[in-house]
């Protein structure tokens, strides 16, 4: 057994040790650095924000990333390695203590002691913050949900330093995977001071004191962010590039072109239809394999016409998520039936018994489901979704499905992503684009966006049985026992129709043949500079 992702049963020994090298770029041998070590990237939108404890697009996390880091990270091939932490170990089911490394230091050179997390945690799941993960995150800590939710103090959350270099971590049940869900920046250290001397304005260049491998040194809304190495970081010295700049392009058309006039290294994602074309013409460029994610539409299950089962159900069964994966998008994504995507630890893939159905069986069953529902054809939907030619192609389709087999008008409603999110969260919306990709690689992660009160539910669905699976199968010590339990819960809960998954996610992209460290083994798509380099060219 090793610290890696979904380890079941008690880890008894201690993880990793102090004298493990250094977990930074790794250069083969006979390789020849650029002597200018500097990458531009483009992040895909402008990030919400960059306080870790808020963070929530994978734009504003990827940043985060880099700015802060938490007791473990995850490489470039998405293993868990030391972060702050430079061991742990797992006491019993529910009592883990991480030890720190001494040499680890905030930006501004002071030391970073176990009460920093102790405050970043109490500060992550305190509803004053309003961090969309606290209720997410938050379940696995002890008391850490109730906390989220304003029933108990920041203060009596399971977390202790025992002294300064050592943390002593609670679980509400056994999270075997805890080592993996600790590489989120949610669970970073914070830096009370400069938090409580600067208030909102403390991720600004300047008065942002964080602990990662760089440093904030420029942020032009809508235009660039610009992030340096930082001389404080504890593994410094195995950190190749000097600077990174982060673009934040939404339309994938103007991210493509930037990349072929060589003003950007790394393009987000590929707009659909172009895969094909750009593997052709670009062959040591492009970039493409497997997420641990899906991309589905949120139906909010409180609207007028949304709350009945037989609407959403019907919605969904419609799309023909073949056509949607070989013709619209074209980029190697899979159809989706379910919340659960193939590759996710804890549970088995669970599809609708309709999905094998002919198309013509599955209309003639989705148009009897609205009749009885007292919809008729020329009833007007709203669809919401964010700035991008991807999501557009995406959404001019399922609205062409809507139209020509059921007779439903799609009122097209589109948004910066930023202002989508508020509207995801603040319901206003019928149907809107959404997407998930994996925190940590355990079922329970996909199980979050469809279970009661949690913040990443935008469908406001609550399935009672469902959360009662999940909360058995979590209490469970037996792998078995408890991956059964979370596939009928998932199995349940999506025989509720409280959303529309659509595909699994690969990231198409093209990244600069010069670009070392880049993996396609990292399923959930996170890069941090420090495990980048440049090679000569």
């Amino acid at each position: 057994m090793s610290t890696q992702r979904a380890l079941h049963g008690i880890a008894l020994a201690v993880a990793l040790c102090s004298g493990a090298p250094s977990w930074a770029a790794i250069v083969p041998p006979g390789t020849v650095l650029h002597a200018k070590q500097e990458l531009i990237r483009n992040n895909g939108s402008e990030p919400e924000t960059l306080d870790p404890a808020v963070a929530e697009s994978v734009g504003g996390n990827n940043i985060a990333r880099d700015l802060f880091e938490g007791l473990t990270a995850s490489d470039n091939t998405g293993k868990v390695v030391p972060g702050v932490a430079e061991s742990w170990k797992q006491i019993d089911p529910t009592t883990w203590v991480f030890t720190l490394r001494k040499n680890a230091t905030w930006s501004n050179g002071e030391a970073i002691t176990a009460p920093d997390f102790v405050y970043g945690w109490q500060r992550f799941l305190n509803p004053k913050t309003a961090s969309p993960y606290a209720t997410t995150f938050g379940i696995f800590i002890q008391n850490g949900f109730d906390i989220a939710s304003g029933k108990k103090p920041p203060t009596e959350l399971g977390v202790k330093a025992l002294d300064k270099h050592t943390l002593e971590v609670k679980t509400a049940m056994p999270v075997s995977f805890l080592p993996d869900l600790m590489s989120n920046t949610q669970f970073a250290p914070a830096h009370r001071a400069s938090i409580e001397k600067f208030g909102k304005d403390w991720t600004k260049p300047g008065n942002m004191v964080g602990n990662g491998a760089y440093v904030l040194k420029a942020w032009q809304v809508n235009s660039k962010l610009v992030i340096e190495k930082s001389p404080k970081y504890w593994d410094h010295q195995a950190v190749i590039l000097t600077k990174v700049t982060y673009l934040p392009v939404e339309d994938g058309n103007a991210d493509v072109k930037l990349f072929q006039s060589g003003e950007n290294e790394w393009v987000y994602q590929l707009p659909p239809g172009t895969y094909a074309a750009l593997k052709k013409s670009h062959p040591t460029e492009i970039r493409n394999a497997p997420m641990l994610g899906l991309r589905y539409y949120s139906l909010y299950n409180l609207d007028p016409m949304m709350k009945d089962v037989r609407v959403r159900k019907a919605l969904s069964m419609v799309i023909d998520r073949d056509v949607l994966a070989q013709k619209i998008t074209a980029d190697g994504q899979v159809p989706a039936y379910g919340v659960v995507v193939k590759g996710v630890a804890g549970a088995d893939v669970v599809s609708y018994d309709w999905a094998t159905w002919p198309m013509a069986q599955r209309v003639a069953e989705a148009k009897k489901l609205l009749a009885e529902a007292g919809i008729k054809p020329g009833t007007k939907i709203k669809f919401t979704y964010n700035t991008s030619e991807y999501h557009k192609k995406m959404a001019i389709f399922a609205a062409s499905e809507w139209k020509t087999k059921l007779g439903l008008e799609t009122e097209m409603d589109n948004l910066e992503f930023k202002v989508l999110l508020k509207k995801r969260h603040d319901g206003d919306f019928q149907i809107a684009r959404n997407g998930w990709v994996a925190d940590y690689n355990d079922v329970t992660t996909f199980l979050t966006i469809v279970q009661c009160g949690s913040d990443q539910n935008d469908n406001k669905n609550c399935n009672k049985q469902a959360d009662e699976l999940t909360k058995q199968g979590t209490l469970s010590m037996d792998p078995a026992k408890r991956k059964a339990l979370l596939t009928q819960a998932a199995k349940v809960v999506m025989e509720d129709y409280p959303m529309i998954p659509l595909l699994q996610y690969t990231l198409p992209r093209l990244v600069k043949s010069y670009v070392g460290g880049y993996s396609e083994l990292n399923v959930m798509d996170r890069f941090r500079n420090k495990d980048l380099y440049i090679i000569k060219h």
